[in-house]
């Protein structure tokens, strides 16, 4: 890594601190202050706005080494704590996307791509669950050509031009893509490090939809 890309890692390392910090403990305080609503769990719906949904905020992943591990056997599973991750967030009604690169020559709409990314990891998935395809809906942000891979940042672009003004959260494992997403004005947060939660707390995510709002 570069002296300029290490810079703009630690100036994104500071700015989510400042926000961890400032947070936390209100994070706290509106988790146990939050309501236990009817038919919240680990098997809740997934429902759309106005039915249970929140409109905010948007928390955006990468897919490979930040939910799902793929083995050397070519077979995949969860990353430790993703599952249980993906279940807190659909308890909190939290939506959730993917913003991760697949062939552009997979379809020609991010649906048809979607559909060919969940054939291709439900063929090799070895999980004692199946992945949670349908927390995401329709937020599976794919390119549409070669130049729009990540770290381009149109997908990270166009998934925010489709949140509706709400505060987007994208978390990744690798610090380029974290570097690039909170330069569109992403909260970021890169997985995977020492000494730091695996995931970004659920509480923080919807306390920082609240007061964006």
């Amino acid at each position: 890594m570069n002296g300029s890309a290490s810079n703009s890692s630690a100036r994104v390392g500071l700015a989510l601190g400042a926000v961890l910090v400032s947070t936390m403990l209100l994070c706290t305080q509106a988790t146990a202050a939050a309501p236990e609503e009817a038919g919240e769990g680990p098997g809740a719906p997934v429902t759309t706005p106005g039915h249970g949904e929140r409109a905010c905020p948007v928390l955006y992943f990468d897919l490979g080494e930040t939910l799902v591990h793929t083995a050397e056997d070519g077979s995949t599973t969860y990353l430790p704590g993703a599952s249980s991750y993906l279940r807190t967030l659909r308890a909190r009604h939290i939506r959730v996307g993917l913003i991760t690169n697949v062939p552009a020559s997979w379809g020609t709409t991010d649906a048809e791509r979607a559909a060919r990314l969940r054939r291709e990891v439900d063929a090799t998935w070895r999980g004692p669950a199946a992945f949670a395809w349908a927390d995401f809906g329709d937020r599976i942000r794919t390119p549409r050509t070669e130049a729009e891979r990540k770290p381009s940042p149109v997908l990270w672009q166009r998934a925010k031009d489709d949140s509706a003004g709400c505060r987007v959260v994208y978390q990744a494992e690798t610090a380029q893509e974290v570097a690039v997403a909170s330069s569109l004005g992403y909260v970021a947060y890169q997985i995977g490090l020492p000494q730091r939660p695996a995931f970004l707390p659920a509480g923080l995510v919807e306390l920082l939809g609240r007061r964006f709002a």
